[in-house]
């Protein structure tokens, strides 16, 4: 029998780098919106039994853009930082479902999610009590800034990676480590840096460069060349 699973979409960003006007989840990707891009692609495994998204408490466009395509998705409001919109979201599944055992959090802004990499990340995660994340290896030369435009040093890639979702933890784990990050102010950039902070290790499962977030408008179109590709791919087969 399969576990538990609930996964939980933070779109309570404001995407002041992205420009324009409305928050970049809901910016139109081959005819969707991006954020119903992202629900579709993390309820691609049979484990995952429902959606939350996590909502600004001014959010304008939800109800308009997406709610009608996904009525079952339910929604709660978020905080003022990731870590507190995150961790009302954990906490409202809490309430909702006691029976849910594990979490699967996924930016708004990641759509091209392949459901491989989904299923590789599901099948290592749920079998390590420390969860997993997607990650991929960094190929770059990095380089740390000395100064406002210049080389302090070249840092050693050897065993860094970067970071992507989803991120799959036990949800009771992952509340407390929330928890403690917020009471002490951290800011955690991703729910795998509370874990750690808790003295959990998460595994580091290899995804694919695809899974990328979009950051600013110039990254739509690499966005529904692949997302083309993927339903090109699906009808073909």
């Amino acid at each position: 029998m399969l576990p538990r699973v609930r996964a939980l979409v933070p779109a309570a960003g404001q995407s002041v780098r992205f420009g324009g006007t409305m928050p970049k989840q809901y910016v139109q990707l081959l005819g969707k919106p991006v954020l119903s891009r992202s629900i579709e692609a993390v309820r691609q495994h049979p484990a995952v039994v429902a959606v939350t998204v996590v909502l600004a408490a001014n959010d304008r466009f939800y109800d308009e853009l997406v709610r009608p395509v996904f009525p079952e998705v339910s929604t709660t409001s978020g905080g003022d930082s990731r870590a507190q919109s995150v961790l009302n979201g954990l906490q409202y599944i809490r309430s909702i479902d006691a029976q849910c055992e594990w979490v699967l959090v996924h930016d708004a802004a990641r759509p091209c999610l392949a459901a491989a990499s989904l299923a590789d990340l599901m099948l290592h995660g749920l079998a390590s009590e420390h969860g997993a994340i997607l990650a991929i290896p960094v190929t770059d030369t990095l380089k740390r800034q000395q100064e406002p435009g210049r080389i302090g040093r070249t840092v050693n890639r050897s065993g860094l990676w970067a970071a992507q979702t989803p991120q799959l933890f036990p949800l009771d784990v992952l509340i407390n480590s929330m928890q403690a990050a917020v009471r002490s102010r951290a800011q955690p950039t991703d729910e795998a840096e509370a874990m750690e902070r808790a003295g959990f290790h998460p595994l580091l499962v290899q995804g694919s460069s695809s899974n990328f977030k979009l950051t600013c408008a110039d990254d739509l179109p690499m966005a529904e060349l692949i997302l083309g590709r993927n339903e090109f791919s699906k009808e073909k087969s």
